[in-house]
Formats: structure tokens, sequence, C-alpha cells
């Protein structure tokens, strides 16, 4: 049963079935000091009456207690039999949980309740342990009590020999760590509140570094095995462009990606490296510039984007910005027509073409290069490992790799998903770019958005009308945006405005004939769903319009934003949202009001959705820690980074005797761990 309900299978995994909370049980309180901001509490009483009420779903067990300051009412919603089976009325019992107020009276839903044992309380229990369990081990009287006795018998038994220590000596030392067989006694069963929090701290600090160890050791693994294209030289083709035809001053976050790129491509090892920056920051110029380092040392480059749209995007701004650059670029999707495919094939293979931009269609086999030496792949997440494979197969030694992402990921859990892979941020925004100005507006307020709208087309500006895609039903999301489209038109009727539509029912070559239009000026209005979240760019358009705001994501919200505010005039976001909003969007809203930061937005989508649930994070069971949270153990991160970093540099083998037990610790550990996978 316990390994069916909890994956418990072994001593071992018993002793890191951690308790999720203690109990002081020395304290008993009394029914009248119940207020509005009690939270959990234990009470003493008697049991006056209990009944089952109602039926089907709405079937519940009702009881009350009362001492002799006054009465709670106690309600069970499951594991109604059970529970009913063991009350007898006029008995004294102990009861803990979380109060609340029913019809201004106190209440307690699915209370933990024992017969009241006088010569329990008061004594020698300083925390109990409360154990994670379920419905059905209750059922078989396995309640959280019951993995606490035998967690205690367990640990009873044990002695320090038992369990090896993971950490080498040395750092406990150093850092303060109590031991690994201490840590284990008193994170289940402390004596006072300071054991509990040393052991809390020692046991997270041991996920973090292990964790960090293992990614180290991966990345010197992949350094040492990986052999990588040598680029020797920075020759004529990106003097030429960096010195003449360069559009703007790089930025220093830009300088600095490319001098780490440029040590990477030198040493031999195949570069992997992730760089991260905010929409507008421009990596298009990074990548460009790797591209042409790549050509004066005799390779090819290819870039591959997720979608047609941003494929096309690519390829015309690198063709724009190297229209004097004696370099040819190709463009090769689902869609290119078979006579060019054809010839763009042929010339790839001769190595007449330089760099060659595009969907997974560049990974087909009929694809083969000359001299393939470096890849950039954009917004990485979208693509899956095998469809990553096939592109360095092209290539007899695989090029250097460079993955784009505009979705910005915070530093905690980069560190934890993307940690062996060398990592960029680019932190700055171009000069000239003025952040966007993000509002709120309820429904209520439609006419006046709208107003705002006309006036910022009037001056030759264009818009941006978003609605959500509705996950349960395409039907639905059609619906809405039909709906949508025809209250657009009605403010901003034709011949004097006129509007573009996409979605993601359309055609491809209808989309694309759809966008352009946008792009070239001949629409004022696009209205969309979020098929244009990624990869549209058009500097003339100056608002943007999300249309039921309360059901997009932060980070969403935030890719969508960076489609207006690419160009010289002032921009603006306007979030839409009905009368009724929940906290948690509510929430979400205030966060893109106030502020424009990437990676403020992301960090604190991390902090309101936990790792799990970010888009773009690998899937890894780096992250799936039993007691440390990348969110709110932070400091404790960035130490046993540092530190793991340190040992692993110094000894990579891990072959020094102070360290031994840390190796002996990973190769026991080896093949066991199942990481689960983040979404």
């Amino acid at each position: 049963m316990l390994k069916k309900e909890l994956e418990i299978f072994s001593f071992g995994d018993l002793l890191e079935h951690f308790p999720y909370r203690h109990v002081d049980k020395t304290k008993i309180n009394k029914i009248r000091e119940i207020t509005p901001q009690t939270d959990y509490i234990q009470i003493k009483g008697r049991l006056t009456d209990f009944i089952t009420v109602g039926s089907g779903r709405g079937k519940r067990l009702v009881a009350h207690l009362e001492d002799e300051t006054g009465v709670i009412e106690l309600a069970w919603f499951q594991g109604i039999h059970w529970v009913e089976k063991n009350l007898v009325e006029g008995r004294d019992y102990l009861i803990y949980g979380k109060t609340g107020f029913f019809n201004g009276k106190p209440q307690m839903v699915h209370p933990e309740i024992e017969v009241f044992a006088p010569e329990k309380a008061g004594g020698k229990v300083f925390l109990e342990p409360i154990y994670p369990t379920t419905e059905k081990l209750k059922a078989k009287s396995l309640s959280g009590r019951q993995i606490g006795k035998l967690t205690f018998q367990l640990l009873s038994q044990l002695s320090e020999r038992d369990v090896p220590e993971s950490l080498p000596d040395y750092l406990l030392k150093e850092l303060k760590l109590i031991s690994r067989f201490e840590a284990y006694q008193n994170i289940h069963f402390p004596q006072a509140q300071s054991d509990y929090d040393q052991a809390l701290r020692r046991l997270k600090f041991e996920e973090f570094f292990i964790a960090q160890v293992r990614l180290n050791l991966t990345k010197i693994q992949r350094h040492k095995s990986s052999k990588g294209v040598v680029f020797e030289k920075v020759g004529d083709l990106f003097n030429l462009f960096y010195n003449k035809h360069l559009p703007f001053e790089l930025t220093g976050a830009q300088k600095r990606v490319l001098k780490e790129i440029r040590t990477d491509t030198a040493k031999g090892h195949q570069m992997n490296r992730l760089l991260q920056g905010d929409v507008g920051s421009g990596k298009t110029i990074v990548a460009l510039l790797c591209m042409l380092l790549a050509a004066d040392n005799g390779f090819q480059s290819v870039m591959m984007a997720p979608t047609e749209i941003l494929a096309q995007q690519h390829y015309n701004s690198l063709n724009s910005l190297l229209a004097a650059m004696p370099v040819k670029i190709a463009l090769l999707t689902g869609s290119t027509k078979s006579s060019y495919r054809k010839q763009i094939l042929h010339e790839l293979k001769t190595g007449e073409i330089n760099f060659i931009v595009g969907t997974h269609a560049v990974i087909e086999d009929a694809v083969q290069f000359n001299n393939l030496g470096f890849a950039i792949i954009d917004e990485q997440h979208r693509f899956g490992v095998a469809q990553r494979a096939k592109l360095w197969a092209k290539a007899t030694i695989p090029p250097h790799v460079l993955v784009m992402t505009a979705t910005p990921i915070p530093r905690t859990l980069a560190m934890t998903a993307y940690g062996d892979l060398d990592y960029s941020v680019m932190d700055e925004l171009p000069p000239g770019r003025l952040p966007v100005t993000t509002v709120h507006r309820y429904e209520t307020a439609r006419a006046s958005v709208m107003d705002f709208v006309r006036t910022e087309i009037d001056k030759g500006r264009q818009a941006y009308f978003i609605y959500p895609l509705i996950e349960e039903s395409e039907k639905l999301s059609y619906e809405d945006l039909m709906q949508g489209y025809e209250q657009v038109k009605s403010f901003f009727p034709e011949p004097k405005f006129w509007i573009s539509m996409v979605h993601g029912k359309q055609p491809a070559d209808m989309k694309e004939a759809n966008m352009q239009r946008f792009v070239k000026g001949e629409t004022q209005i696009m209205v969309s769903t979020t098929v244009i979240e990624v990869g549209v760019n058009v500097p003339n358009a100056s608002v943007m319009v999300i249309e039921s705001a309360e059901k997009f994501g932060l980070s969403q919200l935030h890719q969508l934003r960076g489609r207006v505010g690419r160009g010289s005039e002032k921009s603006f976001c306007i979030l839409l949202t009905g009368s009724r909003v929940s906290e948690d969007a509510r929430e979400r809203i205030k966060i893109m009001c106030a502020t424009n930061d990437g990676f403020k937005v992301a960090e604190k989508d991390l902090e309101l959705r936990g790792p799990g649930d970010i888009e773009g994070t690998r899937q890894s069971g780096m992250l799936n820690f039993k007691l440390a949270s990348i969110v709110n153990d932070r400091n404790i991160l960035e130490t046993a980074k540092a530190k793991a970093e340190e040992i692993v540099e110094a000894d990579n083998e891990l072959n020094s005797a102070e360290n031994l037990p840390l190796k002996q610790y990973l190769l026991s550990q080896k093949g066991k761990t199942v990481w689960s996978k983040i979404s």
C-alpha cells in the first residue's frame, strides 16, 4: 500500500517521506480564543453530537465539540464512513486543524482528531510531525500519525554509521552544517524549533549541492568529450560588417555575449550556449555576427525558427542587414516552391550558400551541408530533442550551438534547469527604445479605449487586438475572435480603416498574406489570436489591446507586449478585462502595469506558478526537490552552486580523500533517481 500510494519502497524512502509541518502539541487553546485571524490550532473538548447530512456530492459529516468557553462545529466531506465509525458521543477529544467561520460561528473542516489521553497532554513531545498521507491509507489505518510511528521506530534503530555522509567534512565545518544522520532525526522529531531549522537548512543545501555537482560533472564531461570545430580568426567579413554596416552601436551586453561566444568557438570543444534576452534586446544582431565569424573560418550556418512567420521575419531582417555584404543567404520552409528548393539544396551542398534560415524543414534528410559549423535555434523549447539531434548529424564534427530565447528565465531557474549549458544574458535594450506604457481597463471603459486607439491610428500608427485561445475548444476560440472582429469593425468601419485578421484555422498562405498586409502598412489594425506572440516585427505598431487579459499567463502577456514598442514612438499596451477578476489574475495584471523588465516578470511568474509550469523549462528533474524551493531558498541555492563549482573545478574526478564521501554517495544514487518530467 505504501509503495502504491506514496512510492515508499525502502527504509531510505521512508526517511525521505518528510513531514510537511510540526505541531506544538503541548499547547491547548480555548474555543473562545478563535478569531478570523487564527490559523492552525489545537483544542480539547467533549463531542456532544454528530450527524451525516446531505447526499451524493453534498454529503458531509457534521459534529460539535464543546469546552467550558464555547462550541465549535467540525465537518468532514471525505472519509465520512471511517471517521463516523471512530466517533463516540460524550467522549473527550483533542482536535487540531485550520479554523474558519461558517454562518458567524467557528468551524474546523477535516480536523485531525484523537481521543484525549491526560498523560499525553503536556508530555515531552515538543513538535509532533504531520505527514502527507492519502484517504486510501487512512482507511487502512495508515494515517499521518501511523507513518510517524513507523519513522520513529526506524530512527530509534539506526546509528550514525547506517546513514552515510554525502558531504565532505570540510564543507560541513565551513558552512556549520549538522551531520546527515542528525539532520534526518531533527527533520522528523525535533526537540526544539532551532533543531528543525538546522536540519532543514542542511537537507535543502544537500539537495541543491548534489544537483549542482551533477550538472557541473555533466558539463565537464561534455567539454572533454565533445569535439568542436575551431574558429581560429575574426576575419574580413566580420570586420567589414562591424565597421561599415552595423546599424547602431552594440550595447555592453551584446559585446559581452559576443566575447563569450568568441572564446567558446576557439577552444576545439562544441559550444552549447543558451542566450537569453528580453524581447527587443538585439539577439538577431549577435546571431548574425556569429554567422559571419563562422563564414570567416570557412563554415556555413543555419538558423532554425519554430514557425514560418518567424523564419520569414529572421530572413527578411538578416537579408536587409547583409544587403551590401558578399555573402549568400537563403530561406527554406515547408512552403518553399520545389524548383527553388532544388536550387537551395544544390547550393547548400556545394557551399555557395553561407547562411540558411528555416523552419524544421532544414532538418529533413534531403538537406545536406558542405561544411556546417554554427547552428542557431530560436525559441528552442518548441523543438523536440530528436529534432535538434538531426541537425547535429548534418556535420562530421557537430556544429557549435547557440540556443536563443526571448522567454526570460529567472536566474534561479536557469541555474537549475539549464545549469549544464553555458549561459548568457542580454539585459540591456538598444538605445532609443522607449518603455511601453501598460494600463488596465475594465470592459466598461471600452468606448474610451477605442477612442484612444483611433487617435493613435490618426497619427499614422497601427494597432493590435489580441484574443485568447480557449484551450478546451478551437470552435469557441474562433467564435470569440469572430465576435471581436465584428466589434472592432463596428468601431473602425471600412473603407476609412482596414483590418487584417489572423488565426490558427487559416491556411498558411492566407495567414502570411494577412500578416504581410499589416507589416506593409496596408491595414491599420491586426485582429489576432496569440499566433503573433512570437515574431511579428512592425515598428509602426504603437498600441496593443489584449482582450480578456485575465485569461493569459504572465509570460504570455509579456511576450505579446513585446510586439509593440519596437519603433522610436511611444507605445501602449491596454489590458482589457471583465469586471470580475480573480485574485491571481489581478496580481498578474498589477505586475504587468508595474514593470517592463522581463526578468522581473519571470521571477514573479516563478513565484506565482512554481517551476513546473514555466514554459520552456527543460524536461529534467533538476527541479524535483523534496524540501528545497528555487523560489524561496535562493541564498542556499547560490551557496550550493558556488561550492559545487569550486569543488568540481579543483577535483573533477572527485578522487581526493576528502571528496570520497561525495563520490560514494553519487555512485550509490546512480540509476536510482527517476526524474519526473517538467511540463
